[in-house]
């Protein structure tokens, strides 16, 4: 399985963008979603997750209330709705696929390209 993160960009603070993960094969109800992000200079962090199956979602304090994580099952493709976005959201962002809920990336075997938001003042 492949997947695939797009839909990046630059965004003036407080703007807000939607990125995409598009898996090339199926996504087993099993399996954990999650976006990670990294800064410049800075370790993967994680940002948000969802369980594939039931759709419960998962985030990172910094990014709640701000930040939505969702799935379309039958596009086998996972979203996130960054909304009010600052400057600590610039990072390439990198979507994953795992078998458990983990905050930590050693627990994704699955990891797409990353894509790129940049957030200007």
């Amino acid at each position: 399985v492949q997947l695939q993160a797009s839909g990046g960009g630059l965004v003036q603070t407080g703007g807000s963008l939607r990125l995409s993960c598009a898996s090339s094969g199926r996504i087993y109800s099993s399996s954990v979603m999650a976006w990670f992000r990294q800064a410049p200079g800075k370790e993967r962090e994680f940002a948000a997750a969802i369980r594939w199956g039931r759709g419960s979602t998962y985030y990172t304090d910094s990014v709640k209330g701000r930040f939505t994580v969702s799935r379309d099952t039958a596009e086998n493709t996972m979203y996130l709705e960054m909304n009010n976005l600052n400057s600590d959201d610039t990072a390439i962002y990198y979507c994953a696929r795992g078998s458990e809920l983990s905050y930590s990336r050693g627990s994704y075997r699955n990891w797409g390209q990353g894509t790129e938001v940049t957030v200007s003042s």
